[in-house]
C-alpha cells in the first residue's frame, strides 16, 4: 500500500499506483448501457463534493455521505426499466466514520452479486488540501485535536487500499472547480452526458419590470405598436395578423436574423463555461405584441440553429 508523507513542504502530486487511470489522459471512459453505480470517494478536500454536483447536473441520482452498508439498498433502486434509476452516484468517505471501515466488504459483496459498479477517487497534493481546508476554516473529519496534517495522514492510511482499486484516479491538485466539472462531464460522463443547451426566450412588458434571471435582454419598443391599430388591439403578438404587421416593418426581419447570427456562437461558450440554461428576454411597452412576436421569432430562428428553445409569455394577458 502506498504511504505518502504528510509534511508542511510537501508540494509534489499524488503518486499514482500502476494500473489505474488518471483523468488527464484525452480517452473517455467507455459509456455503459446498463444502468451504472458510480462510487465517489477520495480525499476530504480533494474535489468529492463538486464532483457529485456535476453528476446531478447530468441528472445523475447522488447520494452523499452514504454509510457503505447501504450501498446494496441504495443499487436495488437501478432498473433498465421505466421509473428505475438508470444512472447512480454514492459519495462515500471516512464522514461515516466507523462506518467506513465496511466499505471494503461491501464492495466485494456487490461484485459477488453482480451488481456492476466504478470507484471514482479524488486526491490533491497535502499542500493544496491544507490550502483548501484553510480557506474555508473547517476542520478535517479525522483532525480531532491534533494538526491538520495529522488527519490527512489518517486518512491517506485509511483510503491506501481503497485507492489502489479505484477504476479512475482524479488528481484536483491544478484544478479549479470548474476544471473538475469539466472532467467529469468529459470523462467520467462520457457520452452519457447531455451537454445541450437549454433556452428560454421569454417576453415581458417594461412596465411590469424587468425578468430577473435575463441573460441577454433585447429591447423591441423601436418598432410600431400593434395596440395603435384598432382592429389588432385585442389580439396578440402569437396571433398571424400581429406577427405579420410587426415582422413586415421595415428592418424588423433583418433585425431578427441578425441579432440570432450573433447570438449563436456566443450561446456556444456558454456550454464551455457550464451554464446549460440561458434565458433571453425581449421586451416592449405592455408585454402583448410586439415583444411576443419577437420573442417567436428569435425561438424560431434559434430552432434552425439547432438549440432547444422554449418561449415564455410573462406578461401576455395583465393588461
Amino acid at each position: 500500500m502506498e504511504q505518502r508523507a504528510a509534511a508542511a513542504g510537501d508540494d509534489g502530486p499524488p503518486t499514482v499506483p500502476e494500473g489505474i487511470p488518471v483523468l488527464d489522459e484525452s480517452t473517455p471512459l467507455p459509456p455503459n448501457d446498463p444502468p451504472e453505480l458510480l462510487i465517489i470517494t477520495g480525499m476530504s478536500g480533494a474535489g468529492r463534493s463538486r464532483t457529485a454536483a456535476a453528476l446531478e447536473d447530468l441528472d445523475w441520482y447522488v447520494v452523499d455521505n452514504l454509510p457503505p452498508r447501504l450501498l446494496a439498498t441504495l443499487a436495488r433502486m437501478m432498473s433498465p426499466g421505466e421509473g428505475g434509476v438508470h444512472r447512480l452516484a454514492a459519495v462515500v468517505d471516512v464522514r461515516s466514520r466507523t462506518f467506513f471501515a465496511e466499505l471494503i466488504d461491501v464492495l466485494d459483496q456487490l461484485r459477488a452479486q453482480g451488481v456492476g459498479y466504478r470507484i471514482v477517487f479524488l486526491d490533491a497534493a497535502d499542500s493544496e488540501l491544507v490550502r483548501r481546508y484553510e480557506s474555508v476554516r473547517r476542520p478535517h473529519p479525522l483532525q480531532g485535536d491534533g494538526r491538520l496534517l495529522d488527519g490527512i495522514a489518517e486518512e491517506r492510511s485509511m483510503l491506501g487500499h481503497l485507492r489502489h482499486r479505484a477504476d479512475v484516479l482524479i488528481d484536483t491538485t491544478d484544478l479549479s472547480v470548474h476544471d473538475l466539472a469539466r472532467k467529469v462531464r468529459e470523462l467520467v460522463a462520457g457520452e452519457t452526458g447531455d451537454r445541450s443547451l437549454r433556452l428560454t426566450v421569454v417576453s415581458f412588458g417594461f412596465k411590469y419590470g424587468l425578468p430577473l434571471d435575463a441573460d441577454h435582454m433585447v429591447d423591441v419598443r423601436f418598432l410600431q405598436n400593434p395596440y395603435w391599430v384598432s382592429e389588432l388591439r385585442h389580439l396578440t403578438g402569437q396571433d398571424e395578423k400581429v406577427s405579420e404587421y410587426v415582422l413586415g416593418q421595415d428592418g424588423a426581419t433583418d433585425f431578427a436574423d441578425h441579432y440570432v447570427d450573433a447570438l449563436a456562437p456566443v450561446l456556444d461558450g456558454y456550454i464551455n463555461e457550464l451554464k446549460p440554461f440561458v434565458t433571453i428576454a425581449v421586451g416592449c411597452t405592455g408585454g402583448k405584441h410586439r415583444s411576443v412576436a419577437m420573442a417567436e421569432a428569435f425561438a424560431d430562428r434559434l430552432r434552425r440553429h439547432g438549440f432547444s428553445v422554449r418561449t415564455l409569455h410573462r406578461d401576455m394577458g395583465r393588461e
